[in-house]
């Protein structure tokens, strides 16, 4: 029926050849033991030192918050802390919201 095109007919060949099994999982075990490595394992080490860094807060420490807020803890509760950024002027931030703890003084240098 087809004027142009020629039919395609498929040989009586050889069968399609499955892979060995072993080797599949080979792969797929090392694929998970480098995503293990390089992504799982790092980030949840992070995340356990982020942890720890929050749960040391104290007062009078100097902090900086994602948002970039440069200040220093003078009440600290439960979930939320206070956070002077200027003189009289006070924040309440969540505790999980700081990124980092800096050392001291670095409030007065950051305002020369």
């Amino acid at each position: 029926m087809s004027f142009f095109i020629s039919d395609a007919m498929a040989e009586g060949g050889a069968a399609a050849q499955g892979g060995d099994p072993m080797t599949s999982l080979l792969f797929f075990g090392g694929l998970f033991l480098i995503m293990y490595l390089l992504i799982i394992r790092p980030q949840s080490k992070r995340v356990k030192e982020h942890k720890n860094m929050v749960t040391a807060l104290s007062k009078g420490d100097e902090v900086v918050t994602n948002g970039g807020i440069l200040g220093k803890i003078t009440h600290i509760g439960d979930g939320f802390m206070r956070v002077e950024v200027a003189d009289g002027m006070e924040l309440i931030i969540q505790r999980e919201m700081v990124a980092s703890l800096m050392p001291k003084g670095t409030i007065k240098d950051a305002r020369k």
